[in-house]
C-alpha cells in the first residue's frame, strides 16, 4: 500500500468546483470568534461541495491571514456571504426555502444518527459560538436542532470537528 500523490486524487480544478454540482446545504456560522475554527469550516465545506457559507455577527471574513491559514485556499472555492445578524440570514433563508437546523443541545433535539433530510429539501445548517453555542433565539426559529451524540465529560465538541462530523452524516444520507 501506498499513499497517493496530490495529481492522483483527480480533484475538481478551482474553475470546475465554481460550476460543479452542490450540496443542498448552506452553513450558517452564527458568531464564531476562532479564525481557525471559520478556515476550517471553509475548508470543510470545500470537502463536502457544500452551497456556500453565510458568516454572521463577530465571525470573521476573508481575505484574513489567520483563516487562510487553515483554509488553505478553500475562501476561493465556496461562495460565503456575510450577515451583520444571525437573524437576518435565517429570515432570508428561510423565505428561499431552506429548512434551518440548528446545530445544538437542547429539549427537542434530534440525534443526528436518527436526522434525515427531506428529499428534494435545502438544508441550513447553523453552527454557534465557541463559548455560548448557537444563540437561543435562533435555536428558538429553528424547524429542527440536530444533536450529535457524546458520551464523556464534556458537554461540547469543537464547532470545526462538529462541522465535520455532521457534514459526513448528512453527505452519507442524500444523494446530490
Amino acid at each position: 500500500m501506498r499513499k497517493l500523490r496530490n495529481e492522483e486524487l483527480e480533484r475538481l480544478t478551482e474553475e470546475e468546483i465554481k460550476v460543479a454540482a452542490k450540496a443542498p446545504i448552506v452553513l450558517v456560522l452564527d458568531n464564531l470568534r476562532s479564525m481557525h475554527n471559520i478556515g476550517s469550516a471553509f475548508r470543510t465545506a470545500d470537502a463536502f461541495l457544500c452551497e456556500k457559507i453565510i458568516l454572521c455577527g463577530i465571525t470573521a471574513k476573508p481575505p484574513h491571514r489567520e483563516i487562510h491559514k487553515t483554509a488553505l485556499g478553500a475562501t476561493d472555492t465556496v461562495a460565503w456571504e456575510y450577515h451583520e445578524k444571525s437573524m437576518e440570514a435565517i429570515q432570508s433563508l428561510k423565505a428561499e426555502g431552506y429548512t434551518i437546523a440548528s446545530v445544538e443541545q437542547a429539549d427537542e433535539s434530534i440525534s443526528l444518527e436518527k436526522y434525515e433530510l427531506p428529499v428534494g429539501e435545502k438544508l441550513a445548517l447553523v453552527f454557534g459560538n465557541e463559548v455560548k453555542g448557537v444563540a437561543a433565539e435562533i435555536v428558538a426559529a429553528s424547524d429542527v436542532v440536530i444533536e450529535i451524540p457524546q458520551f464523556g465529560t464534556k458537554h461540547s465538541i469543537n464547532v470545526s470537528v462538529s462541522i465535520g462530523v455532521v457534514l459526513w452524516d448528512l453527505i452519507k444520507k442524500i444523494k446530490f
